[in-house]
């Protein structure tokens, strides 16, 4: 019998840290003479990447993330192109991609399915050298995390803020030039988005129809937009009919290139947190089944 090496590593300070997630917490829903359990807690960004890397070549059977869609960026990073199948402990505050798998925040069902160990094989979005799972995007997605990440409420309402502090300060981009199915596009955008799956984190979803097996991105071009579209737009995405304004243009692709024209640092979110491209030019891609997870047998 196999996967017994299960590897946790925790983000302490995700959601509103007081997850009870200890070694000894999680003993209670193994066994013990047939499971080992390995816990590592995560202390500064990136860390989760260093610890998940240490697990592998550690032997681990299975490796999971217990956080948010940050948390899970780092570890699933580590994991694409291996066997060794991703779980999910959602205890972040947008969690986006576990909502999207179904992955329940009840602790004791989550790690029930750590247990039972149903895997699919998920597509995996590329940006530049990094990985996404979820989403990234230039525009105003990218100063509303920006704003999120320097407010200390890492909350639905923390994220409400964010957005109503970006809209204050909202203001004119640079031209970016677009580069997708063999379209040139130039545009001043208010926002370009690209998603895997079809949720953002908070129930929230500009892409519903997007899906982590199909090989393709779901990309939206939202051209620039006055404050009064801007509110209508917020309005539409959580009735999830984004896709009425006019100012929308929706594309499914496997590729697209996005390149500042003044040739500055672009700002960026990458599954929710901020990242800074020097250069100005951004490669997205997909990369097919590329990473394993562990979700409930219903759902796939």
């Amino acid at each position: 019998m196999g996967f017994r090496n299960i590897h946790f590593i925790i983000n302490p300070v995700a959601g509103n840290g007081k997850s009870p997630l200890t070694k000894e917490y999680l003993e209670q829903y193994f066994v013990n003479s047939f499971h080992h359990l390995s816990v590592k807690y995560s202390t500064h960004k990136k860390h989760a990447i260093k610890l998940a890397k240490t697990s592998i070549a550690e032997g681990a059977d299975i490796i999971v993330a217990c956080g948010g869609d940050g948390t899970v960026n780092e570890v699933a990073s580590s994991l694409v192109g291996t066997s060794i199948p991703l779980g999910i402990i959602p205890i972040g505050s947008g969690n986006g991609l576990a909502s999207n798998l179904s992955i329940p925040k009840n602790l004791r069902r989550a790690l029930e399915l750590i247990k039972n160990r149903h895997t699919v094989r998920i597509d995996v979005g590329r940006f530049n050298d990094k990985y996404f799972f979820s989403n990234t995007g230039i525009g105003f997605d990218a100063s509303v995390i920006k704003n999120y990440e320097s407010s200390e409420r890492r909350t639905l309402t923390g994220y409400l803020m964010a957005c109503l502090r970006t809209f204050r300060q909202s203001k004119g981009s640079e031209e970016i030039q677009i580069c997708i199915n063999d379209l040139n596009i130039l545009t001043d955008p208010f926002m370009i988005f690209a998603s895997n799956s079809n949720e953002m984190g908070y129930k929230l979803s500009l892409t519903p129809k997007a899906s982590l097996q199909d090989g393709l991105l779901d990309v939206l071009v939202i051209s620039k937009i006055g404050r009064f579209k801007m509110l209508l737009l917020g309005v539409l995405m959580v009735l999830n009919k984004s896709h009425l304004m006019k100012e929308v243009k929706s594309f499914q692709t496997k590729s697209l290139v996005l390149t500042n024209q003044g040739g500055t640092t672009l700002n960026s979110q990458i599954d929710g947190e901020l990242h800074k491209v020097p250069n100005g030019r951004i490669s997205i891609q997909i990369e097919e089944h590329e990473l394993e997870v562990i979700v409930p047998e219903n759902l796939i």
